[in-house]
């Protein structure tokens, strides 16, 4: 088993980051935005993404913003109210990460999510490929829940839960989440002076519940929060890192692997964790028939699956959803999440990728099924 010293060094190198911050950290504790801070963690993230990091900034603080600019002293209770204050506080808090990414000449992206994208198949494959997209193209997503047209059911409930369904969403290697304490405690410190960090613990591990506390007055997250949304990470196998956002270059020491904050490590595999919730969340829409040699391209070669190789699609789904795969025999040799309707792929079963923007008028992506969004039988 991996040490906790050779595993920050290895989460110190890995590639793709979601980083989330807090209410309490990007503003001066519910009154403004804290534009200083802002720019020390921009510069921070410019760094990594220097150092060939892809970045994806999941950011609290437009209800905050949106209720200082309204003359508010206190975080509002209504739906109304609070979505009012967001939609506001909204064009705050974009601006100041822009101008901020804008000194170092990086470009940004607004992305505001609900429940409703990251549980809709359809929705959830287009923001998948969306920022998919802007990270290959060096682009920072800035992503918010969209309080304005969230409704109490949808609602996400926090941005710690926010963050993980995203570390979900791009199959990240590390979540960090900056806040305003060092890390998970083995007690509360207000009333406990010997309490001591827990630097390093599985993310599964049952004693964390009993250590967690609620979140202050202007964010709706605490540690409870914190470890939940570290627990949704951990179905694609992201660790987690908590630690204290003011301490001076903290991303930059969590790149070089320093013992900082509470690392809770998940100790699945990637493609274990991403079958898994593959295998067991969905069930199938419909069925796809294919010929040898889209089988052999599946199972011994693990290939995406191409329209070439289907002789035949059954069932009415949709884009994004899950799909069984049988071999000409008809035995089930796999599944996976499709992208195109059953209405399209019966017309674009049997010819090559190159063809199917002149057979539907458009292309979603070259592929019926890309190999990342396919269980199959032998290669789980």
């Amino acid at each position: 088993m991996e040490d906790e010293f050779s595993l920050r060094q290895h989460l110190g190198d890995s590639r793709r980051w979601v980083i989330k911050i807090g209410s309490a950290l990007s503003t001066n504790e519910g009154v403004g935005l804290n534009h200083a801070a802002i720019e020390t963690w921009s510069k921070q993230i410019v760094s990594l993404m220097s150092a060939g990091h892809q970045v994806v900034l999941v950011t609290s603080g437009s209800v905050a913003e949106g209720a200082t600019r309204l003359g508010w002293k206190e975080r509002p209770h209504s739906l109304p109210q609070l979505q009012a204050a967001a939609a506001i506080g909204q064009m705050g808090l974009v601006r100041g990460w822009d101008l901020a990414f804008e000194k170092s000449a990086l470009q940004a992206a607004q992305v505001l999510l609900t429940h409703d994208d990251l549980s809709d198949r359809t929705r959830y494959l287009n923001a998948r490929s969306t920022l998919s997209t802007l990270l290959e193209l060096g682009v920072i997503p800035v992503i918010n829940e969209n309080d304005t047209v969230a409704t109490a059911e949808l609602n996400l409930g926090d941005n710690d839960t926010l963050a993980g369904l995203v570390s979900n969403l791009v199959e990240a290697d590390l979540m960090v989440i900056l806040t305003d304490q060092s890390g998970i405690m083995t007690a509360d410190p207000r009333l406990q002076s010997d309490a001591k960090l827990v630097e390093y613990a599985s993310v599964d591990d049952p004693e964390l519940d009993s250590r967690a506390g609620s979140g202050g007055a202007w964010g709706r997250g605490g540690m409870r929060t914190k470890l939940r949304a570290a627990r949704l990470a951990a179905r694609s196998a992201t660790s987690t890192i908590i630690a204290d956002g003011r301490v001076e270059d903290i991303l930059l020491s969590i790149r070089q692997g320093v013992g900082i904050g509470t690392l809770l490590h998940s100790k699945q595999e990637k493609v274990a964790a991403r079958k898994q919730w593959l295998a067991g969340s969905l069930r199938p829409s419909g069925s796809l028939i294919l010929d040898e040699g889209a089988c052999n391209a599946l199972v011994r070669q693990g290939k995406s699956l191409l329209g070439v190789g289907v002789l035949k699609a059954s069932g009415d789904f949709g884009r994004g959803d899950l799909v069984q795969l049988f071999d000409p025999d008809g035995l089930e040799i796999g599944r996976g999440l499709v992208n195109y309707t059953s209405l399209e792929c019966r017309k674009i079963i049997g010819i090559p990728s190159s063809a199917i923007e002149e057979t539907l008028g458009f292309a979603h992506e070259p592929e019926l099924i890309h190999r990342d969004n396919l269980l199959v039988e032998g290669l789980n």
